[in-house]
């Protein structure tokens, strides 16, 4: 990319919209490139808005703070409906709880990208279909296909909050992998706002009892609730305000935890050996197994995304090649497994399902090792792993959705 802008550097407007399509990559690569262009006045102007770090964190205009306020208590009233209308909370929360969180964040990243209304409909009317569709479901709790399409309703509502963070444009790759970066460094401010509000919940309840107030009721039904729902939108606004500050954050979690990860993957597959675990006829092992493989997985995608960017291979490129590598092996028998049982004793709702994911996985799963190897024999680049990681993504929205919508009519809604 250095090249092509330093033949920018008599285009605005151009490097105005490269800079937009991918800021961070456009940051890093105009950084490298500045040392040999220093002096141009563009180029100088450029590199002192990059590089312009405020002295305080900034908090998002007033009009922010009061759609947070309005969203979240929004959010906390929808998470109360149980009380307020003398629903069943298992009924509710199971079928429901998704609905807490993605709709308010599309409804942020709506208002964030002035998204046209045309572009509205789609990602409105999906989650109002959803939502009528999953509370009319027959309450059958027996039944596997209420359960799976439980489990799939928040990985598909994530693709339509992925679909909205991108503003419509379903063929802008690099958008997807911002989605990816997005979602990474909101989970890790969220796990910190949540750690500093069990800090405060945890030192204000004793000061109100020393007193003798006793506050737990009230706090947990209605701060602790309010504060649950509204803590993904104000992770999300921090984000969102202050991207130089979180943005450094999710590489050095991926390059910690992806080494340990397949030092752990390596180890249990040697321990599964030794204490001869059958996931063939095991369906409790065979379910624990498929569950960590997407958390492995969720982990090779994050780590991907943070990765991407750099431009020459180093360690996390080869740990990713082998944690990719380990890790279809790892699918490779979860898919054996699931087939055998299929043989053996015919097809159910769970086991297509499973089947039909861990085979969605793994040729994902083929793709990324083989760009990931590519790379290492220098034929090909790093920008095009990550671009091959969310290329693929719109099939796990896909499969989710036929699992939703489509495996409840197929199997008479058992």
């Amino acid at each position: 990319m250095n090249e092509s802008l330093h033949s920018l550097l008599e285009q605005p407007a151009e490097l105005e919209k490269r800079y937009r399509k991918n800021k961070s990559s456009f940051t890093k690569s105009f950084n490298e490139l500045y040392p040999s262009i220093q002096g141009h006045p563009v180029a100088d102007a450029w590199y002192e808005r990059l590089n312009y770090e405020s002295e305080s964190t900034r908090w998002g205009s007033k009009s922010d703070w009061i759609f947070i306020i309005i969203a979240g208590a929004l959010a906390g009233s929808l998470a109360k409906f149980p009380i307020f209308f003398d629903l069943r909370e298992d009924f509710f929360f199971s079928r429901n709880l998704s609905f807490i969180v993605f709709p308010f964040l599309c409804a942020y990243f709506i208002r964030k990208n002035k998204l046209p209304f045309k572009a509205q409909i789609f990602p409105i009317v999906s989650v109002l279909v959803a939502a009528v569709y999953i509370n009319f479901l027959p309450d059958n709790e027996n039944s596997d296909t209420l359960v799976l399409a439980c489990i799939h309703l928040p990985l598909f509502l994530w693709g339509l909050l992925g679909l909205v963070f991108s503003g419509s444009k379903l063929t802008d790759l690099s958008k997807r992998l911002a989605y990816l970066n997005y979602n990474g460094e909101t989970i890790i401010v969220g796990n910190i706002l949540l750690l500093a509000a069990g800090t405060l919940t945890a030192i204000t309840i004793p000061l109100f009892s020393l007193i003798g107030i006793s506050i737990e009721e009230f706090y947990f039904d209605y701060i602790v609730v309010y504060g649950l729902a509204t803590s993904p939108l104000l992770a999300t606004l921090i984000t969102q305000t202050n991207p130089e500050l979180v943005s450094k954050v999710p590489p050095i979690v991926a390059k910690i935890f992806s080494p340990l990860v397949l030092i752990m993957l390596v180890i249990y597959l040697g321990g599964i050996i030794y204490v001869g675990k059958d996931p063939y006829n095991d369906r409790e092992f065979l379910l624990l197994f498929n569950l960590l493989l997407m958390g492995v997985m969720a982990l090779i995608f994050f780590s991907v995304a943070e990765s991407f960017q750099e431009k020459k291979i180093g360690l996390m490129t080869w740990v990713l090649v082998f944690l990719s590598i380990i890790t279809a092996v790892v699918n490779g028998i979860a898919l054996s497994a699931i087939a055998f049982r299929i043989s053996e004793w015919g097809i159910t709702p769970n086991r297509l399902a499973v089947l039909g994911v861990n085979l969605v996985m793994m040729i994902h799963l083929i793709l990324v090792s083989r760009q990931l190897i590519l790379t290492l024999r220098g034929k090909s680049k790093l920008e095009e792993v990550g671009l091959t990681l969310v290329r693929y993504l719109p099939i796990y929205l896909l499969w989710t959705a036929i699992v939703i919508f489509l495996f409840p009519v197929i199997f008479g809604f058992e």
